[in-house]
């Protein structure tokens, strides 16, 4: 399971009144670990910067799971962006970056999140990350 979802949320879901924030404190408290990483790489977003990121491994399988969760969760991956203000972008297993909405049609936007920045980014290390 990705969310440990409370019962007054899966009650106001249900009513189809759900908002942003209540499915916020949700992921936050279901994976912290992965909050964290986005956090930090909103923290490394310094002005002048051209993105911020976060590139160290999970300590753990759990910790990397939630990361890979709310990673390749629409839901939560729009979210966290729609909450931050950010545009996510993602290689390996940990490697995660932060770039404003204005930036995704930058070059390094597009070298981050292209094939070639992909297979830049690999090493033996990192294949069964």
């Amino acid at each position: 399971m990705s969310l440990d979802v409370p019962a007054p949320v899966l009650t106001v879901a249900a009513r189809g009144e759900m908002d942003d924030a209540q499915f916020l404190a949700v992921v936050r408290d279901s994976l912290p670990y992965a909050w964290e990483v986005v956090a930090a790489a909103v923290d490394d977003q310094a002005p002048g910067k051209a993105f911020g990121e976060h590139e160290v491994p999970p300590p753990s399988e759990q910790q990397r799971g939630q990361l890979l969760r709310a990673l390749a969760s629409n839901a939560i991956r729009g979210a966290l962006e729609r909450h931050f203000g950010i545009v996510l972008a993602f290689q390996n297993c940990h490697r995660v970056a932060v770039f404003t909405p204005a930036a995704v049609d930058s070059p390094i936007y597009r070298e981050f999140v292209s094939p070639r920045g992909q297979v830049l980014n690999q090493s033996p290390e990192l294949r069964d990350c």
